[in-house]
């Protein structure tokens, strides 16, 4: 296997180690051409305009691969017949100072805007992927014999497959961006993520040229139900529900969290929006244990279960603190983004009671006509907890919040009845 490798390590902290930016990266620029491709490859450094490497976390495993002699290291993909299935923008957003820093845009054109660079052999590739697909769900099938869902032939299919147009977007973060939407220094934000991951990209600190991140995280899936285009249509309503990942309950169904209800309702008032004429839209971020990971979450639950007086509403957010330090690291400001992207001005229907999202969504320019909390009779005994706290910390609600009294009382099973 040929692998054009050198057996010379050139150091990227070394000052002085790195020729100038062949392809600089002008974020915002409306035309692609001059707002150049991302270019994350290791098979040619040279050509190389971010930070980072294309497949996030997964390219430790690509690593792997090619440490066991499995994949070779200048291997291309060969990106004929992988065009997106409908077309999606360019919307006015994409251009718009600030509003897009955590996606590139232009991500799923890749090898049509830059054909003539991959044909030189530069090494692009796409960081979105679009293709329809079927969803096939017992709760979707329930609510067809329930009739609450319709089979229409088009979205809802005769065997009850619902069919979708979904997305995986990988990160893309422009650091002068994500530092303003924050509001720290660009400096500081550098400094902390490279000491935040043990050093892992000195570029971050050595190299003040390269203002793109391909950052080591999960991505965001989106699930558009019926037409894309009607999305950016200001003239037909959207059903929307921002999901952050819950493979415990998600894929699992664990009941300790209201995480796959909430979901499965998204899906479902997504499903409806599009057979009235509408769309739906379903947005699945990886931000498990709301961005703290699933250790981290597990403990937590252990924590929450052994403490005295058992699992409360009221020691919620506590217990969460006291083992992560913080009570929720999703921090929702970069969220909109995908909104954006896709040319959203308004959400007729949000299906979400989470008002750190709302917030986010609003202050990002988008209006919400509706807010849309979780049935009572989807919440799983176990998860009463969590919705309580919830709603007594801010999240929306029909109704009252739950009283102090509510919230001292021990709702949750104790560990040891699991």
């Amino acid at each position: 296997m040929s692998t054009n490798r050198s057996t010379h390590i050139r150091l990227t902290s070394h000052p002085g180690a790195q020729a100038p930016v062949r392809f600089p990266i002008r974020w915002g620029a409306s035309d692609p051409q001059k707002r150049g491709p991302v270019i994350g490859s290791v098979a040619n450094p040279a050509d190389r305009n971010a930070i980072g490497t294309h497949g996030g976390s997964y390219s430790l495993y690509r690593a792997l691969a090619v440490s066991s002699g499995a994949l070779n290291p200048i291997q291309r993909p060969d990106l004929r017949n992988t065009a997106p299935v409908v077309e999606i923008g360019p919307h006015p957003q994409w251009s718009e100072p600030g509003r897009i820093v955590s996606l590139d845009p232009f991500g799923h054109r890749a090898q049509e805007i830059f054909a003539g660079l991959i044909a030189e052999g530069i090494d692009i590739r796409p960081t979105i992927a679009i293709t329809k697909a079927r969803l096939t769900m017992a709760e979707l099938h329930e609510a067809i014999r329930l009739k609450r869902l319709a089979i229409d032939g088009s979205i809802v299919r005769d065997n009850g497959d619902v069919s979708v147009t979904k997305a995986a977007i990988d990160p893309v973060w422009h650091l002068p961006g994500i530092a303003a939407r924050f509001g720290v220094a660009e400096d500081q934000l550098r400094r902390t993520l490279f000491e935040q991951t043990g050093g892992m990209y000195p570029e971050l600190v050595t190299r003040p040229d390269l203002d793109v991140f391909l950052p080591p995280i999960g991505g965001t899936t989106i699930y558009v139900f019926g037409d894309p285009a009607a999305l950016s249509d200001p003239t037909r309503t959207l059903a929307c529900r921002v999901h952050d990942e819950c493979n415990g309950s998600d894929v699992f169904g664990s009941d300790i969290c209201t995480c796959r209800p909430y979901l499965i309702q998204g899906i479902e008032e997504a499903v409806k929006e599009a057979q009235k004429g509408g769309v739906g839209l379903v947005v699945y971020n990886r931000k498990e244990g709301r961005a703290l990971g699933e250790v981290t979450k597990f403990l937590v639950y252990n924590a929450r279960k052994r403490q005295e007086g058992g699992d409360q509403a009221a020691t919620y957010f506590e217990r969460t603190e006291c083992v992560a330090g913080v009570q929720d690291a999703r921090f929702q400001q970069l969220m909109p983004d995908v909104l954006h992207w896709l040319g959203i001005t308004r959400i007729d229907r949000f299906i979400s009671m989470s008002d750190m999202k709302y917030d986010a969504i609003i202050a990002s320019g988008i209006e919400i006509v509706e807010r849309v909390p979780i049935p009572e009779d989807l919440i799983p005994p176990d998860a009463r907890v969590e919705i309580d706290a919830k709603k007594a910390h801010g999240y929306f609600s029909a109704a009252p919040p739950p009283s102090t009294e509510d919230l001292t009382k021990t709702v949750g099973r104790p560990l040891e009845k699991y």
